[in-house]
């Protein structure tokens, strides 16, 4: 993956966190949100391996 696809994560990432509330996480963001991590770990892991 492409730094570009690691950057677009991180921003997705950073902006799903700001609109999540304090309290009562709805637990589809939660989800989200793990997915998108996921994603990311994904894409750095083939960037270093190149």
């Amino acid at each position: 993956m492409s730094a570009d696809r690691i950057k677009e994560l991180e921003k997705l990432i950073e902006d799903l966190k700001s609109r999540m509330p304090a309290h009562s996480i709805p637990p589809r963001m939660i989800e989200e949100l793990e997915r998108l991590e996921d994603d990311l770990a994904e894409a750095l892991a083939s960037a270093n391996s190149r």
